[in-house]
Formats: structure tokens, C-alpha cells, sequence
């Protein structure tokens, strides 16, 4: 905990560091364009950035765009291959479209999800909503417990299929949201990416049923082409007299993912409004990956040693995204940093907002990977310190070079002595050369004295 705190204080610090930035007198945002539906919202699905919106938050009637919350709930909480009976109330008390399921027929639940997202089943949403929620009443207290828990403040959900109901609306920014976090299951982007798909025999039906897709701009549903869109990976569409067409839409392109939510529409506006809103924003956005981008966060950490633990590492989390507008870098987006709650792995998140709208961000994360080394550099001159010279002793060579000394000292010592000797004998035979002539000398002296 207290490291977890001394982290959180770098952290505010950093906040003031990641970017000063001029002060500009406007920020871009593109112009959106006008479209026919009373409601409308574009968002993207890793940053949840609103690109686009009108009368987001206005309640509306979803029709069977509510299926989008039952079949989440249906693959968080079962068994693709359980067993799915009809009930009597799953065959009775639904209306509209359906694949003429029978009392007591047995299908699988990935059989029973391919007739709720496809064909738009209302009795496989009733009886889906059963062998889920355990009875009708809870499924339905499950889909309001994770429309709150998601943060949705629009929605009352009533039923598990969309039928009119005065008590069951929601809006188009609450449905962007409940679609964003079905995205995230491969499950469900599987089934409503899915054209065609067949359903096997069962217990009341001999022969195979065979499912389309009715979502025009995913597959050529009737044969009508006019509104395929390339780059569509599913989505849902919904209508009743009261709620008029409303449609979601999932796309993909340039490493973005945008959830189209309209509704109040009248056909074929809510398939050609949804098209425009995608052209506008694939061709006036880009999303760019945080960590990849974000350098002074990274600077400023790792010159910090604060635990004492050095293999601890604050980094940022590789799949955190920013989308901004195509005329705008990275740098323009403002970060701020917000502590976190819960994770012990997850310190803080920094969040990024752009002429005043949030456009995404990432989490910044301990790992348990050594820091490596890192030179931080500085605008001002570096001070080269001198190198220190490293000098490897070898014990064998000192003693070989110790004796070498030796020898030589005592051959330079013996010849010092020699010479010295040399000149002592040569001095004593000088000096008794001297004696001699000096003796010789002195005899001679003598003898002429006697004469």
C-alpha cells in the first residue's frame, strides 16, 4: 500500500510534466453531416469516443435492437451447447417475426442465438430469456442490472425481445454502449457477423430451417444489394408501429471499430443515415495507439526509482487507444491522470480529452519486468565524467617481474662491487709499485751517502 501511494505521488507529478502545451483558440472538431433520424450516435469501440450524436440521450422505443442485450447476457451466462426447451409462454405470448418454433421443442442455445440475431425470433428471445435468467421476471432484472453496471441512465428494459412496451426504452447512446461491450465477446461478433446459418433437425422439426441475415447492410437479405457496405461486420436491425425503424451497425476500417446506433427513423433512411455517419467518420478520424505515442510518461517514470524493489515497473498498457481527427497529432489531445480503484495491477489511467469531448486513453500498469536501462536525455550539455580505467592483476606475473627486479638489482649490485674491487687492486698495486720506487729510491740515496 505504501508503495502503491509513493507510485500515485510520481504519478500527479507526472501529470504536470506529460505536456505544456500552447494555448489554442479553437480546437478542430469535423461538422457532422445531417441525417434524416430524430436520434443518432456514432462511437468508437476500444476508445468509446462519440464521433457523432443527435439527441443522444432522448428515450425512445428500441424495438428488437434490444436483442442485443439478451444475446450478451445469453453467452455471458450459458453453454453454447446446452439444451434450450420451448415453453409454452416462449410460443404464446410472442408475435411478429419468428422461425415457428414449437411447445417442447429442444434446440441448442447457439442454435436458439442464431434465431434471435438473425431472423430476430421473438419466442427464441422468450425462451432464451428462461433457461437463462432461471425464470421471465429475473432475465429481465439481469438486463437492467447490466445496463446500470455499464452506466446507462435511459434505459428500462421491460422484456427480452423489444415488443412495444410503454415501460421499456432506452436511447441511442445507452444502446452504443450495451453494443460496445458485446463487441468484446468473439461469441457474439461471430453470430452477428454471420449471413446464412442452419439449423439442424429437432425434436418437432424434421427438417433443417435456414436463417438469413436481415440486416441489409451485412448481407443481401431478399435479394436486395442496395445497401451492402463493405466494410459492415453485423449489427441489428429492429422496427414496431411505435417505435419506427431503428437500426445498429457494426464497422471496421483503418484499425477502427464504430458502433452506429438510429432510431426514430423511417425505412430506407435508417439504413442510408447510417452510411453517410460511417463515411463521415472513417474519413474524418484515425485512432492512434497510446503507448506507442506517449513518450513523456515513459521518460519521466522510468528515471524514477521509487520502490526499492527495482523489478517493479510502472508502464502503459499496450491496448489503450486515442481517436482524434485527421488534421490533429497526438500531442494536441490532453492528458490527465486518474488514480484507480480496485486492481492492485492497474495504479492510475490517463485519460485524454480533445476540444472538450473524452477521446480515449490508457491504463498505466505495474509489471514485474526489470526496468531496463534508460538515458534520459536533457536539453541541456551533458557532463561527461572521465572514464575509470579497470587494471587486472595476475598474481604469477608479479612474482615472475618481483624476481626479474631481484636479478637485476644483483647484477647491477655484483658489477658496482666488481669495479670497486677493481680499483682497490688496482690502487694497492699502484700503491705498492710507489713503495717499491720509493724503497729503490731511498737504497740508492744510502749507498751514495756511504760513498
Amino acid at each position: 500500500m505504501k508503495n502503491r501511494k509513493r507510485w500515485w505521488s510520481l504519478l500527479l507529478g507526472i501529470t504536470c510534466l506529460l505536456h505544456i502545451l500552447p494555448v489554442q483558440a479553437e480546437e478542430y472538431w469535423p461538422e457532422g453531416p445531417q441525417i434524416a433520424g430524430e436520434s443518432a450516435i456514432v462511437m468508437e469501440a476500444s476508445t468509446g469516443t462519440v464521433l457523432f450524436e443527435k439527441n443522444s440521450h432522448e428515450q425512445c422505443y428500441p424495438a428488437s435492437i434490444t436483442k442485443i442485450m439478451t444475446s450478451m447476457l445469453a453467452v455471458k451466462n450459458s453453454n453454447l451447447d446446452e439444451e434450450v426447451t420451448f415453453s409454452e409462454d416462449a410460443v404464446y405470448k410472442t408475435e411478429g417475426s419468428g422461425i415457428s418454433r414449437d411447445v417442447g421443442e429442444v434446440m441448442t442455445m447457439r442454435e436458439c442465438l442464431y434465431g434471435l440475431m438473425l431472423e430476430s425470433a421473438n419466442e427464441c428471445g422468450y425462451a432464451i430469456a428462461e433457461h437463462t435468467g432461471g425464470t421471465y421476471d429475473n432475465f429481465v432484472k439481469m438486463m437492467n442490472d447490466e445496463a446500470k453496471r455499464l452506466g446507462c441512465k435511459d434505459t428500462h428494459f421491460n422484456n427480452p425481445h423489444g415488443l412495444p412496451d410503454e415501460q421499456h426504452k432506452t436511447s441511442v447512446y445507452d444502446m452504443a454502449l450495451i453494443s460496445r461491450e458485446a463487441l468484446k465477446n468473439d461469441v457474439f461478433r461471430m453470430i452477428v457477423n454471420t449471413r446464412r446459418h442452419t439449423i439442424p433437425p429437432t425434436n418437432k422439426h424434421q427438417e433443417e430451417t435456414y436463417l438469413s441475415n436481415h440486416h441489409k447492410m451485412r448481407n443481401n437479405y431478399q435479394g436486395d444489394e442496395r445497401y451492402l457496405y463493405e466494410y459492415c461486420i453485423g449489427g441489428k436491425t429492429g422496427y414496431t408501429s411505435v417505435a419506427g425503424s431503428t437500426l445498429a451497425t457494426f464497422a471496421e476500417k483503418d484499425g477502427m471499430t464504430l458502433i452506429c446506433v438510429v432510431m426514430r427513423e423511417t425505412a430506407p433512411n435508417h439504413y442510408l443515415d447510417t452510411r453517410t455517419l460511417f463515411d463521415y467518420c472513417f474519413e474524418n478520424f484515425q485512432i492512434w495507439n497510446v503507448a506507442e505515442h506517449e513518450k513523456s510518461f515513459e521518460e519521466n517514470v522510468s528515471e524514477s526509482k521509487i520502490f526499492e524493489d527495482e523489478s517493479s515497473f510502472a508502464g502503459l498498457n499496450k491496448e489503450g487507444f486515442v481517436v482524434l481527427p485527421k488534421a490533429v497529432a497526438f500531442e494536441d489531445a490532453k492528458p490527465k491522470i486518474k488514480k484507480s480503484k480496485g486492481d492492485s495491477s492497474i495504479i492510475g489511467r490517463i485519460q485524454y480529452t480533445y476540444a472538450d469531448r473524452a477521446v480515449g486513453g490508457t491504463d498505466i500498469v505495474i509489471s514485474n519486468v526489470k526496468v531496463p536501462e534508460f538515458k534520459f536525455q536533457k536539453k541541456q550539455e551533458e557532463v561527461k565524467l572521465p572514464e575509470k580505467k579497470v587494471i587486472q592483476i595476475n598474481v604469477k606475473y608479479i612474482v615472475l617481474g618481483v624476481l626479474a627486479v631481484m636479478l637485476l638489482i644483483g647484477v647491477v649490485f655484483g658489477i658496482y662491487h666488481l669495479a670497486d674491487n677493481f680499483y682497490l687492486i688496482k690502487y694497492k698495486i699502484e700503491s705498492r709499485r710507489i713503495m717499491k720506487r720509493s724503497f729503490k729510491e731511498i737504497k740508492i740515496k744510502k749507498h751514495r751517502h756511504r760513498k
